[in-house]
């Protein structure tokens, strides 16, 4: 129990937001433990003892300074501006424990290969709390005013989540569709209704040439319309097709779900050329490949774009070598957030790009070994190993004067 209680508090007090109420639940922690050994005949000894370890090893890991805190950007923060945070987080498999006889979901519960308990859906929904709870905070004192997530199975997930005490006191709005994915894994928008009023939202079906009937359906693209802060704005969320079986051969897939979602945004350039679009999402492809730099006419530089491309800056991550996933000593960069044209036209009133940013802890990677450095993952094979999801989130700052 001792080990536990340690091992939670240093994940939540790792994060960059402290706050008192936290340390009153360390000291309420620790007085559990007390009752514990209130019976024991040496109840004086191991009072003493067993405090001084508590303690002592508690704030020995304790991060006072944050120094640990990294995030890799490409822009310096601009104080002086209103700035604004969107984030995409892909959170790793967040099932319920509950058998769904829909869908493919039977080793994500208790009976199952993984032995799902609702202990590990509990330690699941801490870490990803932690994380979101920290997004963005150095730009807005209130966190993203959007959140796109994948790999979410249902309402009650997204529920259990936002309502969290590490996330309650933000009040995020939920928007969700169920698809028909075999698997059972969907996508989402979270918001903060202080400053997103969404309009309409829609799930655009992706169907998969040449699939079985089972495998004809992957995740829906969830579309949004809504007031960001002032703006207009058009919102796609994606988690395009795996690269199971191979990169060239699973690609068709991909190019389907990019072709759906820019036929659906070029209907909205048709009404207003200067429309404000935001397509974010898992997916499964880098800045560089095709089905975005084709397919979605998506480009790293912005100084002459034209209104029927988008602005992608993670292109010069990319390049450099930076990534939200890793495998094999080589880091992908699937979890992208990319902007239409007006986003970048300083002329044009309301929001503009400033920044990107891979949000990144050391809390969050893997401490050592051959993976050192990697996300820490939720599983390993049945295995759970208590990690947080095995992609790092993305997001980016708008601004304006």
């Amino acid at each position: 129990m001792y080990n536990q209680l340690v091992k939670n508090w240093r994940t939540i007090l790792d994060s960059s937001t402290l706050k008192n109420g936290l340390i009153i639940r360390l000291v309420l922690d620790w007085f559990n433990c007390m009752m514990l050994i209130f019976n024991s005949k040496k109840m004086p000894y191991l009072f003493s003892l067993f405090s001084i370890i508590y303690f002592f090893n508690f704030f020995n890991n304790f991060p006072l300074n944050h120094s640990v805190k990294q995030t890799f950007t490409q822009q310096k923060k601009q104080p002086n501006k209103q700035q604004l945070v969107i984030a995409f987080y892909n959170l790793e498999n967040l099932y319920d424990t509950v058998n769904n006889p829909l869908v493919s979901d039977d080793e994500f519960t208790p009976y199952g290969d993984k032995h799902y308990t609702g202990e590990i859906y509990k330690d699941k929904l801490i870490k990803l709390a932690t994380v979101l709870n920290d997004i963005g905070m150095d730009y807005s004192k209130l966190g993203p005013a959007i959140i796109g997530v994948a790999e979410i199975e249902n309402d009650t997930v997204l529920y259990d989540l936002t309502r969290h005490f590490l996330l309650r006191n933000k009040k995020l709005k939920i928007i969700h569709f169920d698809s028909k994915d075999a698997r059972g894994v969907d996508v989402a928008l979270l918001y903060n209704p202080t400053m997103f009023i969404p309009y309409t939202a829609a799930a655009l079906v992706v169907s998969l040439p040449g699939r079985s009937k089972e495998f004809a359906h992957t995740r829906d693209i969830l579309y949004v319309q809504g007031n960001l802060a002032g703006d207009q704005v058009h919102i796609y969320v994606n988690h395009w097709p795996s690269r199971r079986g191979g990169e060239e051969r699973s690609a068709p897939a991909r190019a389907a779900a990019a072709a759906i979602c820019k036929k659906h945004m070029d209907s909205i350039r048709l009404q207003n050329e200067q429309a404000k679009i935001i397509v974010m999402g898992d997916l499964n492809d880098n800045p560089t490949d095709k089905s975005i730099r084709k397919t979605l006419n998506a480009i790293g530089s912005y100084t002459s774009i034209q209104p029927n491309q988008l602005y992608n800056p993670w292109i010069n991550f990319y390049k450099q070598g930076m990534g939200t996933l890793a495998n094999r000593d080589v880091w992908g960069l699937f979890d992208q957030i990319i902007l239409s044209a007006a986003f970048t036209k300083l002329h044009l009133p309301g929001w503009h790009y400033q920044s990107a940013h891979i949000y990144y802890r050391s809390f969050m990677t893997e401490p050592a070994g051959p993976f050192k450095g990697y996300p820490m993952r939720t599983w390993e094979g049945n295995n759970y190993r208590g990690g947080f999801s095995d992609h790092f989130p993305t997001y980016i700052v708008l601004q304006k004067p």
